[in-house]
């Protein structure tokens, strides 16, 4: 089969097929031979041949010439186009890896491009399922991908969680709707230990923050007889955990009351009640609250939503990160442990790293970095796509200067 023809080409500009020769998959507009190639020929979403300069096939993918990232490779294989056959063994292949390290389905099932499917998000709760589509490229495929999920995965119930902002970038009207089956109101999750309740539909993202599992884990060892605080704690993944593996209390503090409620239920689903208390509130302002009180914790953990969304919210995101990382240890004893993350693809380790210093050492503390993690396996990374790698956590001891 000569696959090659039946697909309208987009063709590079010459030099420009180094990046995805080096294994990444995505294809700015400004690395179009546009007079060969006119952008505006293709319908968004549209699969293609992509060929390099010399008119050399590189692979098959999708485009669309309303987004800056105009076109995704997602085959390179001159036999196997994007198809539901493809969906169906590139599911199976990442359903693989999960199924051999976790011993509950409990994870993201898929994590786009790092899983061969850029534009493609499956979070999976037991029988139900999450689905985000991304790219016009995946919402044309819609319907295929349903069958495929529902071939490979068997699921009771589709969610699809198209509410993202990232589709506006693709021109694609934000939603949810249920794609097949049933989803209850809440499902039911075991991470560890615990159990907890979380609302598919009305949730933060999918429903769950399914890549700090591993890092949620990694803190239990330090948390024994001390008073934790868990800031941004949406459903208390870090606090009820902390409070399950023996901290002498916990208190968890977020902006949603909703998000607090789910706090206590889950405490009580777990027999926790009596160690975990909620604060509602902004985290800066709960801090200064607590530091005017003269409250102390052994354990502070930061874990807020993506101070910075886009490049140009760098130095404003970068601000933020050192006020909310020094505020947290202001609250510390003097041996204490903080815990910092970020999601932020625009913060790098290094710099999250040297932000939370300068913060230190303005409160004249002194840091050792104990541990460094990042996603979890279900949320793999792609050595040639640094965007795939988005989490730092770093577990740090807080100590007078020396």
């Amino acid at each position: 089969m000569d696959t090659t023809s039946e697909l309208p080409a987009l063709i590079l500009r010459k030099g420009e097929d180094h990046r995805l020769r080096t294994g990444h998959c995505w294809v700015y507009s400004n690395e179009i031979d546009t007079g060969l190639t006119p952008l505006g020929n293709f319908q968004p979403g549209e699969q293609v041949a992509i060929l390099d300069g010399h008119k050399k096939l590189i692979g098959f993918g999708y485009v669309n010439a309303h987004s800056l990232i105009c076109a995704r490779l997602v085959s390179r294989d001159p036999e196997y186009p994007l198809n539901a056959s493809l969906v169906v063994h590139r599911l199976k292949i990442a359903l693989g890896l999960r199924e051999r390290l976790y011993p509950a389905p409990y994870y993201r099932a898929v994590f786009g491009e790092a899983d061969g499917l850029p534009g493609l998000v499956i979070d999976r709760y037991g029988d139900h399922l999450v689905v985000q589509l991304t790219t016009a490229g995946m919402e044309a495929m819609r319907g295929a991908l349903i069958d495929a999920i529902q071939k490979v995965m068997k699921p009771k119930g589709i969610l699809l969680r198209n509410d993202t902002p990232i589709r506006e970038l693709e021109g694609l009207e934000k939603g949810i709707e249920l794609a097949t089956g049933d989803i209850p109101t809440e499902v039911e999750l075991t991470e560890g230990e615990c159990r907890f309740r979380v609302s598919l539909r009305e949730g933060q993202k999918t429903g769950w923050f399914f890549d700090q599992a591993a890092n949620r884990t990694r803190l239990l060892p330090y948390v024994k007889d001390r008073r934790v605080l868990d800031l941004f704690s949406y459903l208390g993944g870090w606090g009820i955990r902390c409070a399950a593996a023996g901290a002498a209390s916990v208190t968890c503090v977020d902006t949603s009351e909703p998000a607090l409620a789910g706090v206590t239920a889950n405490a009580e689903l777990n027999g926790l009640s009596g160690r975990v208390a909620t604060l509602r509130g902004d985290a800066f302002e709960v801090l200064k609250s607590l530091r005017e009180a003269g409250e102390r914790f052994d354990v502070a953990l930061v874990d807020p939503p993506a101070f910075i969304k886009r490049r140009k919210d760098q130095k404003e995101g970068a601000l933020a990160y050192r006020r909310i990382n020094q505020a947290a240890m202001q609250l510390l004893t003097r041996d204490g442990l903080l815990v910092s993350s970020s999601c932020s693809h625009h913060m790098s380790g290094e710099g999250l790293l040297g932000l939370i210093n300068q913060g230190a050492r303005h409160i004249d503390r002194s840091l050792q970095l104990l541990e460094t993690g990042g996603q979890g396996p279900d949320h793999p990374v792609h050595p040639a796509i640094p965007e795939t790698a988005y989490l730092k956590t770093f577990f740090l001891r807080v100590l007078p200067t020396f």
